[in-house]
């Protein structure tokens, strides 16, 4: 594996740490702005739909760049505004900030991912696609629990200075180990992005990334509420998630290129099975963290399947890599909010999980509609 694809990934540690390193952060950033718990929790929102809006739209726009440079200026936009995030006192300035960082890494990502299949064989897209996306596995493990430390230590503007500098690293790195290339002269038809089996799969990965984040952004009261562990366990289950979650990213990399058909089923449906049983179990503290632990490995042991399965499918398109992010978001966005209705509405703390596992039947369902067996498997 090219040794720039990990740096990329290095990059998309940084920006997916400060994309969910707020969750937090908010108390404090509340009281020093002198605003309401909620609007704090906008901030989390404004970056998301930053990354759907963006992704696409800044693939299209960036699309004539020497890929380098394009990458290398996100980066630079990305750390000037966690720079002036740090630096303001104005609660409007940095909501601005959050959404221009949030366009900056939906172009990074969008280029990122173009980037990193180029770079490698062509039958290695899923191997490349875990490494880039292993960044969000390590800031789910240290990452977020590292900008927890330090708001705690030094206050949440020292989470914001740390992103800021992990983004000029990976900059210098980038700069110096990705290979110049003139701006991209393959296909950007948006037409072929919006046939029927890429909108599947685009579906597909927002419906398990739904499902994933749902249950993960309310895993603190399942823990203490449901399954009636102390407080002092939610930081050692997010990890535990992480660990998982590393793991999966780590196999699933290993095995998307060569059996995606595979990886694609059985993922999904062992998926919807481990939501369902953490729904009628979670009382167990013991069976909890166990199928935390497996559920963290098989959500992101798909991840890289369902990324490739994109580029497989619209192969030198240049913004496959944006359709593709702004899915991944448009599932970040909606399983939280799906989660939020249901408690909401007076469910109880299982219900999100509960939430979790019908979004998997439908992905399920999804997946078995669109892929069938095959004597060959690579590229599927």
């Amino acid at each position: 594996m090219p040794f720039a694809v990990y740096l990329l990934g290095l990059a998309v540690f940084a920006q997916s740490t400060s994309e969910f390193m707020l969750s937090g952060l908010v108390p404090d950033i509340a009281a020093d702005l002198d605003v309401s718990i909620a609007a704090a929790g906008y901030l989390t929102s404004a970056f998301a739909v930053g990354m759907i809006v963006g992704a696409p739209l800044l693939a299209i726009l960036a699309r004539r760049w020497p890929q380098r440079r394009a990458v290398t200026a996100f980066l630079v936009v990305f750390a000037a505004a966690h720079v002036l995030g740090a630096l303001t006192s104005s609660y409007a300035v940095l909501l601005a900030t959050r959404i221009v960082a949030a366009l900056a890494n939906a172009g990074f990502w969008a280029l990122a991912t173009t980037v990193a299949v180029a770079l490698v064989a062509p039958d290695a897209k899923g191997r490349a696609m875990s490494v880039v996306m292993g960044g969000v596995t390590l800031a789910c493990v240290a990452g977020v629990p590292g900008g927890a430390v330090l708001g705690q230590a030094w206050g949440w503007r020292s989470a914001f200075w740390a992103v800021a500098a992990l983004a000029v690293a990976a900059t210098i790195a980038v700069v110096r180990t990705i290979p110049v290339s003139k701006p991209d002269t393959g296909a950007t038809a948006v037409r072929p992005l919006l046939r029927r089996p890429l909108l599947l799969t685009y579906a597909t990965n927002a419906l398990v990334q739904g499902a994933t984040f749902c249950t993960f952004t309310y895993l603190a009261p399942l823990i203490t509420e449901v399954a009636g562990l102390s407080e002092a366990w939610v930081p050692a289950t997010l990890v535990l998630f992480g660990v998982g979650a590393c793991a999966g990213i780590v196999f699933g990399g290993r095995v998307a290129d060569a059996r995606p058909r595979t990886v694609l089923l059985t993922g999904t449906a062992a998926l919807t099975v481990g939501w369902a049983a953490l729904a009628v179990s979670a009382s167990s503290p013991v069976v909890t963290l166990v199928l935390v632990f497996l559920q963290g490995m098989l959500a992101f042991g798909l991840a890289p399947a369902l990324t490739a399965r994109v580029f497989y499918q619209a192969p030198g398109n240049a913004l496959a890599g944006g359709f593709t992010t702004a899915a991944f978001n448009v599932g970040n966005t909606l399983g939280p909010a799906l989660g939020g209705l249901a408690l909401d509405a007076g469910l109880g703390f299982r219900s999100p999980v509960v939430v979790s596992a019908l979004l998997m039947v439908v992905s399920v369902a999804q997946v078995y509609g669109q892929v069938r067996p095959a004597r060959r498997e690579v590229g599927a």
